[in-house]
């Protein structure tokens, strides 16, 4: 039985592997900072709508946008703002899933 060339179809095969695994590492990659990307947008706009009472909603809705987050729910509570915000993570295979995040914030104790 000949087995010249056997070598060559186990690198390309190997190669495949590898890049698959690069490319499923380099998306979960991209989901961790999606996932950071809107908790730092939540924790900022919580942050300015504690700033701005009476109108809380309406600030952490400006600067959660200008993170590159869309807010969902906006709660105000007397002094307090309890918000969620989702951002959406790098698309694999056709898909593009969507990462959320939530913040609270209100005066100093």
């Amino acid at each position: 039985m000949d087995e010249r060339g056997s070598a060559s179809l186990y690198g390309v095969a190997l190669m495949a592997v590898l890049l698959t695994v690069c490319q499923a590492l380099a998306w979960v990659g991209g989901v961790v900072v999606a996932h950071r990307r809107a908790q730092s947008a939540a924790d900022l706009a919580a942050l300015a709508g504690a700033a701005h009472p009476g109108s809380a909603c309406g600030a952490a809705d400006s600067v959660a946008r200008s993170n590159g987050a869309e807010v969902i729910a906006c709660r105000e509570e007397s002094a307090d703002v309890w918000l969620e915000v989702r951002v959406r993570a790098p698309a694999l295979a056709g898909r593009q899933p969507t990462v959320t995040a939530r913040a609270h914030a209100g005066p100093a104790p």
